[in-house]
Formats: structure tokens, sequence, C-alpha cells
């Protein structure tokens, strides 16, 4: 898996059991040929007449890596894959799938929880690692929006159920890039126009929130709560998985402005995902104290061409500043492949820094430790 002259102590590092940041459920339930392939491709829609979406990065290394976990031979075709998943029972499959990606602690984002997916504490049944929950703040205004009666309950309620679900987390996160975009307006939105905008919001109560001014009260209000707590606020960027994603929206360079206004309060903000925007991530987290990053499902989904994704983050990333996320949801595949193409993506990138003379094998296996799982460790206080 990792190159074989690797100095011991990098292999070792590389090797070394990972925290998860950031990761879903994934299907309980057997999954058909067509309702597997759409959970392994952004699209959401199923492979042109003809075609197959095991033909994709993703898909190879599902046939290259996932197979050999399954008792089959590397490269074998999807039909057997598949064959033999079903064999196995959709639990099997998951509890072999999870183990193998060696990872000892998952952050689950409990954001897309629903009855088909294995829960957070399924989740570490099934892989053996420790768990602790990611509230998505999107998810809480949903609750919230349903069940209030009138604006100024709907605002009150909102503060105290983020702070009762962040009582019970270790982070918080945000999917506003894909809901107005990152270049929103950074200030705090005023009392007046919260409560206007939520006697709308509640004409619709059900309705997907898209309104900027409560989602920037609803960022304002999971910052205070996560200042009061010391958690980390995540926020999804850039390629996310959801074909109704606005790519250009979701840069992390447009939220700048907002940035520099959390800069004086501490509060840590975690760049997921970043991909194709990876290189401004990095700037981000070089140029401000409080900002990190990741690449997230990126790397699974680049597979074979993960290395360049990830040499082109060292660039400018200060080594403390990354993080490793999976991103897996949907089917347990990509909880393995997160890790492996990780594993392999630094490997590379490690490799050549050493052979150039630019890193020492110690400087190597520490930088591998805090981004596989020091820095996790720290930012979360696990």
């Amino acid at each position: 898996m990792l190159p074989v002259d690797l100095p011991g102590t990098v292999r070792d590092a590389l090797l070394a059991p990972l925290v998860d940041h950031h990761c879903h459920g994934v299907r309980r339930d057997e999954l058909s040929r067509a309702g597997f392939e759409l959970l392994i491709s952004p699209s959401g829609a199923p492979a042109p007449p003809g075609t197959t979406h095991f033909d994709t990065p993703l898909g190879a290394a599902i046939r290259r890596w996932c197979a050999p976990v399954l008792d089959l031979e590397p490269h074998t075709s999807a039909a057997v894959y598949l064959s033999r998943r079903a064999e196995l029972g959709a639990d099997e499959a998951n509890r072999r799938l999870l183990r193998a990606a060696g990872v000892m602690a998952i952050l689950v984002d409990t954001g897309l929880e629903s009855a088909e997916l294995l829960s957070a504490a399924e989740m570490g049944r099934h892989s053996g690692a420790a768990i602790d929950e990611i509230v998505r703040i999107e998810q809480i205004e949903q609750d919230v929006a349903e069940m209030a009666q009138a604006a100024v309950d709907y605002l009150d309620s909102l503060a105290e159920e983020l702070a009762a679900r962040a009582a019970r987390s270790v982070g918080m996160t945000t999917v506003i890039a894909y809901r107005c975009g990152l270049g929103f307006d950074p200030s705090r939105p005023t009392r007046g126009a919260a409560i206007a905008a939520a006697n709308q919001r509640l004409s619709d109560p059900k309705a997907r929130l898209t309104d900027p001014i409560l989602l920037r009260h609803l960022l304002w209000a999971a910052v205070d709560v996560a200042r009061e707590r010391g958690l980390p606020v995540q926020f999804h960027t850039g390629l996310g998985g959801d074909p109704d994603v606005d790519l250009h929206r979701a840069d992390p360079a447009r939220m700048t402005g907002f940035i520099r206004a959390l800069q004086p309060i501490g509060v840590p903000v975690v760049l997921l995902h970043c991909y194709p925007f990876h290189r401004q991530a990095a700037y981000l987290a070089a140029a401000y104290p409080h900002v990190y990053a990741d690449v997230g499902l990126a790397l699974t989904h680049t597979a074979a061409g993960s290395a360049r994704v990830m040499d082109e983050l060292l660039e400018l990333t200060p080594f403390h500043k990354l993080l490793y996320s999976s991103d897996c949801h949907g089917v347990a595949e990509t909880c393995l492949l997160g890790a492996l193409t990780f594993r392999r993506a630094l490997a590379g990138a490690l490799k050549w820094r050493i052979e150039a003379g630019e890193w020492s094998a110690a400087d190597a296996a520490r930088i591998a430790h805090m981004i596989g799982s020091g820095s996790a460790r720290r930012i979360y206080r696990l």
C-alpha cells in the first residue's frame, strides 16, 4: 500500500490509527447495483445508458482496494464485487470495510441521519472506533422552525437548542456554502432583521432554509455557542458530493471577511473538502491563526490522482493546520478508501521531500502524525 523504501518511522506514522474528523453514516440495508452506483457518484443520478459509475476514479479504486477486504482478487469486475458484497450481507461488509480503514476516532456529522443509515453509535460498533458528534446547525434550525409558533419564540428556541446540542458534541458544522454561498455579508444581522426574516420563515417551516439573513443569524448564534464552549466550527466548502451546489459560490476565499471577523473571537474555523479550491484554503490556513483545512472526500473521488491534490495542499498550509477526514457517506467503501488514499497521497508527498533533502525522516514522521490524528485531537479536545 505504501512505498517500500519509506523510512520505518515514517511508515509507522502513516499506518498509525487516524482520527476521521468528519464523516456520516453508511447504509444498513442491502443495496442493488443501481442503488450502490447512486451512492458512489456525486451526481446523485444514474450513469448514462450503456455506462456505469464504476468507470470513475472512485469506482476503479473500489474494485482495486476494497475487493481484497471482501476476499476477492484486486480489479475484480463490478458484478462480482457486488455479488460478493450481497453474499456477505450489509452488516458484515460494513464491519469489514470500516475496520480496515484503521481509524481510532470518528466524528460523525449527524445532520444527515435517517433510518437507512447507521447511527453514530452503530458506526462506532462496526468500526471499533471511538465516536463523537458534530452537530449540523441547519438541521437544528429545521427542527426549531417546525416547532416554533412565533418569530421571537423561534429566535429564543434556536439559541437554546444550539447550546443544548453543542453540550453533547465536540464541534459544529454548517452547509451555508450550499444554501446561499460563502460570499455572504459577514456582519451579524440586527434582531429586527432576524425577526422579520423569521416571520417569513415560519410561513413555510418545512422548506429548506436559504434566506441569507436567517442563515447569517444562525451562523452567528452558533459562533456564540462555539466561543462559550471552546468548539470549532466546520464549513463545508468546494466539492460536496451534492449536484445542486453552485461550485463557484463554495470557494472558501469568498468568506475571508467572515474569517477576519472571527479572528478576535478565536473560534477555530475548519474548512472541509475545499477541492478544487484547496490552494485558497491553504492560503487562508497560512494567513489566519484560527483557520484549518482538509480535502476530505476529494482524495477518495480523485483516487489515483489524490497525490497531486495532497502535494498542492502541502505547498503552503502549515502542517499543524491540516486534518484528515474521509467524509464517508452512504457506503462503507468511502471510509476505507478515504483512509487509504490519504495515507498513499501523504506517503508520496513525504517520500519525495525526504529524498530531496527538504525534510528529515523525523520531520516527515512528526508531520504525518500531526495530520493523521494529532491536530484533530488538539482542536476538538479529544
